[in-house]
């Protein structure tokens, strides 16, 4: 199949922007719970609809007194936070423009992101963030305000602005319009500078409003379940402003996370308890990787083991039920998984707070037998793939028919096209605008309304869309062999041991790999082997640990020709880090990078 539409749920609205929810809840349903707030104790506190609308108008009124003006761009740089969906309302009430910037931005990025915008104003987290803005703020002549959350900033704000009438900020959010510019995200830029993604109101509220009316499970509240969800992902990237914007629109009580690591995420989760999360994979790995690790301490690896086993089983004959090939799980099977469910089933969903039953994966592929092993076990993942430039999800799998490995069909009012060379091409209303201040770069990718993705894929008969690769980072080996790094990296990344792959082998006569440990899952094997612990230059010359990640390179290999396999490896001491400059924010490879700082690593692969 070369093309997939799924027919349209749901239009943006024809007048009006994201701000008006926030608005017509509050008028609707004061008391409706919109947000779990954690206070200086760390507890959870609850904040209502009407509080929520109170807030964003004295905030939007202070930004008036502050001279923000409508179509303003106000840079906002800070990890997940309230006050950040605070700020992002009230900016959006009057009619600015949100520029988001990762809270681990460099001075150069941060630079270039509030210069190419003419950004007004700059919202940031702390000192750090204020002292990286002064080091580049003498070329910056747009820039007149700056405002620190933890210097109090909403409070500040929001009290310049009490003389202000509640009327003249309505004026200014009915001046808004759904083709308004809502905010201009800039791409992770794994390679050339970031260019500004334009995304206007009507991109968010037809993106988000067809995700909530599409996947009713997993957003819609019921008598006995409130939905709710804890937002960790960076509010700086796509899909979790994607998550913001659905949560206030639909109705989803939302708490937020600033950490995305699972030693402080678990927690929170446990005590929030939410219905649903929107996460990327390497979250899931981590639990299930935490719940192995607990179940080998405890002596119970073997029955672990076999309760994967039945959950991968009893997923994959539902799945083969819905789509009419099977039966279903087998009289035998369900005895057996209701047995698993209660010994360590039960205990997965414990630690992500008991009441989940849905999630949403994104940012890059996941394996199918974990998202087999999830669904069996109780937690039904929707897998879908979109970029800045779809406002987040282009496809995802429907909740009655999910296609474990893929990414899903095209949400509805949406069309994948697959180009003659392989290309995901994108069209609907969730396409952006174009890229900011770069026409070239935009008529490179806006094709008559159509996105040119850049990622490669394929469509089965039913339209269910599996990535396979980007365009440009195909290897081409010396012997002309061309191969597509993602699947072997992704499959070497599955075994637990393994933090972060890059395959290499542009020019080069075989293709060969770099290998980076995961520090917690290396403790816990070397403990489980009575091995003390070494330093990370000995630690990678250990023949064990060597096996270990040979039989994931092993694993790799079964997927592809024996011309595309990886040949050799090297195991390194240390992980590639955005702090180095060898990952995007999103955590994505930054090839190029990694090659040049490992080059002479990867020289040696192909020695001798």
């Amino acid at each position: 199949m070369r093309e997939f539409t799924t027919p349209a749920l749901t239009s943006a609205p024809p007048v009006g922007g994201l701000a008006d929810a926030v608005f017509d809840h509050a008028l609707d349903d004061p008391d409706h719970v919109a947000f779990g707030r954690k206070d200086a104790e760390g507890q959870w506190r609850d904040v209502t609809s009407a509080e929520f609308r109170d807030q964003i108008l004295a905030l939007a009124k202070g930004l008036l007194a502050q001279g923000i003006r409508f179509g303003d761009r106000v840079a906002i740089m800070s990890r997940t936070r309230y006050e950040w969906t605070l700020f992002d309302f009230a900016l959006w009430t009057i009619g600015a423009q949100v520029v988001p910037i990762y809270s681990t931005s460099s001075a150069e990025q941060v630079f270039w992101t509030l210069y190419d915008a003419q950004v007004a104003a700059a919202v940031v987290e702390h000192e750090d963030h204020a002292m990286t803005i002064a080091t580049v703020i003498d070329k910056l002549p747009h820039l007149h305000r700056l405002w620190q959350l933890d210097g109090g900033a909403v409070e500040e704000v929001s009290a310049s602005g009490a003389h202000i009438d509640d009327e003249t900020v309505h004026r200014h959010r009915k001046a808004v319009t759904p083709d308004s510019t809502a905010t201009i995200i800039y791409t992770s830029g794994t390679t050339g500078r970031p260019k500004g993604c334009v995304i206007s109101h009507a991109n968010f509220m037809f993106e988000a409003d067809t995700m909530v009316a599409r996947w009713e499970p997993v957003f819609a509240s019921k008598r006995e379940r409130v939905a709710s969800t804890l937002l960790f992902l960076p509010l700086a990237h796509v899909f979790g402003r994607m998550v913001q914007v659905a949560a206030v629109r639909g109705g989803v009580k939302m708490g937020h996370q600033p950490q995305l690591n699972a030693a402080a995420l678990l927690p929170d989760l446990v005590a929030f308890r939410p219905t649903f999360i929107l996460a990327v994979p390497y979250i899931f790995e981590k639990v299930f990787n935490a719940a192995r690790r607990k179940a080998e301490k405890e002596g119970r690896s073997g029955a672990f083991d076999k309760a994967v086993e039945c959950a991968v089983k009893y997923a994959d004959a539902q799945e083969a039920k819905a789509f009419g090939t099977g039966s279903g799980p087998s009289a035998s099977l369900r005895m057996q998984h209701s047995v698993f469910d209660k010994l360590v089933y039960s205990k997965v969903r414990e630690a992500m707070g008991g009441r989940i039953r849905h999630a949403m994966s994104g940012g890059s592929g996941m394996d199918r037998r974990l998202g087999l092993f999830f669904a069996g076990a109780g937690v039904a993942i929707y897998e879908g793939y979109g970029l800045t430039e779809s406002t987040a999800a282009a496809t995802a799998n429907p909740p009655e028919q999910t296609r474990y490995g893929t990414v899903g069909q095209a949400i509805p009012g949406t069309t994948v096209h697959i180009a003659d060379d392989g290309e995901v091409w994108l069209y609907g209303g969730n396409v952006f605008q174009g890229y900011l201040n770069d026409p070239k770069a935009t008529d490179g990718t806006l094709h008559d309304g159509w996105l040119a993705t850049g990622d490669l894929g394929a469509l089965d008969e039913d339209g269910y869309l599996t990535i396979t690769g980007r365009k440009k980072e195909i290897l081409v080996t010396s012997g002309g062999k061309s191969v597509s790094p993602q699947q072997l990296e992704e499959r070497v990344r599955d075994h637990p041991l393994v933090a972060q792959c890059i395959v290499v082998g542009n020019d080069r006569p075989y293709v060969a790999a770099l290998v980076t440990l995961d520090a917690e899952a290396v403790e816990h094997w070397l403990g489980m082997r009575n091995k003390q612990m070494m330093h990370p230059a000995e630690l990678v010359r250990d023949p064990d640990l060597e096996m270990e990640v040979r039989r994931a390179v092993v694993a790799a290999n079964t997927l592809v020709s024996q011309a595309e396999s990886i040949r050799t490896f090297r195991i390194l001491a240390h992980q590639f880090s955005e702090e180095h400059g060898l990952l995007t924010p999103s955590l994505k490879l930054k090839r190029k990078a990694i090659e040049t700082a490992y080059a002479t690593e990867v020289e040696a692969l192909y020695r001798g």
